[in-house]
């Protein structure tokens, strides 16, 4: 299933080929890979995270499923509003956790504090759940992250530890939820 639905959004899969379009600059054909208007600011502030999912893609197809979806909000004009995915398949995340997805999301600015990103979690690690078996889920949030700690808290994540990120060179917080 490509397609993710939530109350007031779609989690729509961004695939390798509409990434490397996008990458590449060829805006019109990566449009016409998506159900939804590209944002005029991608790929902008998610560009290095694009290219380190589109990396990952080129490295094993098999996870594209796992990795970026756009939030887009239903309506006469869908309208994307962030992205979401996690670190990988099971097994890649910051505590190398066989059995675990690691969830990250990112709400562009002016959508925020909207509930979109605890909406598109929560659907996103029910989907994991009910269609892959999933029962552990982990999120590594900046402690500086005070919107992104509260939402993991509202999630019912429960904080384990801290961690290093090799990207971000900063300490991480660390939580995990069990289902």
């Amino acid at each position: 299933m490509n397609t993710i639905h939530c109350e007031r959004m779609d989690l729509e899969l961004l695939s390798a080929n509409f990434l490397e379009a996008l990458m590449g600059g060829r805006r019109t054909e990566a449009q016409t890979l998506v159900p939804f208007p590209l944002p005029a600011a991608w790929p902008g502030a998610h560009e290095h995270h694009f290219r380190m999912r589109l990396d990952q893609m080129r490295k094993n197809p098999a996870t594209e499923g796992w990795l970026v979806r756009a939030m887009v909000l239903r309506g006469p004009t869908p309208l994307a509003v962030g992205r979401i995915g996690f670190h990988g398949p099971p097994g890649v995340n910051g505590k190398r956790d066989p059995g675990a997805l690691e969830v990250g999301y990112d709400v562009d600015p002016v959508h925020r504090r909207k509930g979109y990103a605890s909406e598109a979690a929560r659907a996103l690690i029910s989907w994991a759940s009910a269609e892959h078996g999933i029962r552990r889920f982990l999120a590594s949030v900046s402690p500086g992250n005070e919107p992104s700690l509260a939402i993991v808290r509202k999630l019912g994540f429960v904080q384990i530890g801290t961690q290093w990120d090799e990207d971000d060179g900063e300490e991480l917080v660390v939580f995990e939820l069990s289902r």
